[in-house]
């Protein structure tokens, strides 16, 4: 039996950057992956480094996106130079249309002191193509990353610290001695010891709380996409409207996103989401119209009430902890969520409150204590 200290289920951004504090942290980790490392909602979403229109979140969710605002700058800098992998994080500034709070959008710039512009949308229209409805603003400090390459680099960066990674293999149970963990079995009949699990399987979270009698409420919301090729030089920004936004690579392809939908587990595209993303895509920009879709993909969300992850311990099952439930902002909140975390389990200090995430117990249902 291998045994760690730590044992991480899940392989996606939220587990590995936990895995990378944690090791950081001296701790013996081990994360275990039903499939590819971070081939789930980390490499199908858009990599936008904030929450679409932050300032309508809770205010748990907004802690933890202002920490990866601040965070992913020196973490892509140091994943690229441990790894090679380009992750792209660049700065490009969100122009965002068709906003009935502007002034609450003001407000909440102005309280965390990020940059904020009235955008003139017939300027805009006029000098690069784009059509937005007003009001509209810019965020100039809004920023993106390439999720396939941050998923390699953190995989990358795991394994070279140490972290034992497991790809391919299913973990099947969390298992438990006198109510308390002490490790988890895999598919194929392993086991993989260890004092405190971390479940961080995203959309698959609450299947494996279920035998332990724990009703978590997340679950899979998917959301599909668009890729455009050939608008090189033609975009700049992001661009957001009506909770549809577009995405310029540095390389010319442009993505377009994203649907809701509860469907379950099924990852399937369609043709109707294919047709309402054009449309949205063309609508914003109809030079889009002349370039061809390269690709069209899937992925599944882990949905929550309001959006707010669960992090921390689950007091009742001691050594069960949870890093789960980020909804469709998964990457601008995995190192914030990575490091209270690593806090959590090091008996460190919090940046970050942790009462809002904190997952209790009511009625068998893990909730959120939220005070």
């Amino acid at each position: 039996m291998s045994t760690q200290d730590v044992v991480i289920i899940g392989a996606g951004a939220a587990g590995l950057t936990a895995a990378l504090e944690l090791a950081g942290a001296g701790l013996r980790v081990a994360v275990v992956e039903r499939g590819a490392a971070a081939r789930e909602s980390s490499w199908a979403g858009g990599g936008i480094v904030a929450p679409l229109y932050p300032w309508r979140y809770p205010r748990a969710v907004q802690a933890l996106a202002l920490e990866g605002h601040r965070l992913w700058p020196q973490w892509t800098a140091r994943l690229e130079a441990q790894t090679g992998v380009a992750i792209e994080y660049t700065a490009s500034g969100m122009w965002i249309g068709a906003l009935g709070d502007v002034e609450p959008a003001r407000a909440w710039a102005g309280e965390h002191g990020l940059d904020c512009r009235p955008l003139d949308v017939d300027a805009v229209a006029r000098e690069t193509g784009v059509h937005l409805t007003g009001p509209a603003l810019a965020f100039p400090d809004f920023a993106q990353l390439r999720t396939p390459r941050l998923g390699r680099a953190l995989a990358l960066a795991a394994v070279a610290a140490g972290v034992e990674l497991i790809t391919d293999r299913a973990a099947t149970a969390i298992e438990t001695v006198a109510g308390r963990v002490a490790g988890v079995r895999l598919a194929d009949g392993t086991a993989l010891g260890a004092p405190n699990v971390v479940v961080a399987a995203g959309a698959w979270s609450a299947g494996l709380l279920a035998p332990l009698g724990l009703d978590l409420p997340v679950a899979p919301v998917r959301g599909q996409m668009l890729l455009y090729s050939g608008a090189a030089g033609r975009l700049a920004p992001m661009v957001l409207s009506e909770g549809r936004y577009l995405i310029p690579r540095r390389d010319g392809r442009v993505l377009c996103g994203s649907t809701m939908e509860d469907v379950g587990f099924e990852k399937a595209t369609t043709d109707e989401a294919a047709q309402s993303l054009r449309a949205a895509a063309v609508g914003m920009a109809p030079w889009l119209a002349d370039c061809p879709i390269e690709a069209h993909w899937a992925g599944l969300r882990p949905g929550s009430p309001d959006g707010v992850p669960f992090i921390g311990a689950v007091a009742e099952v001691p050594g069960l902890y949870l890093n789960c439930g980020h909804h469709r902002n998964g990457i601008v909140l995995a190192p914030g969520s990575a490091r209270l975390l690593r806090a959590l389990l090091s008996a460190g200090e919090p940046e970050i409150d942790p009462l809002p995430y904190r997952p209790v117990l009511a009625g068998g249902e893990v909730v959120q204590s939220r005070s």
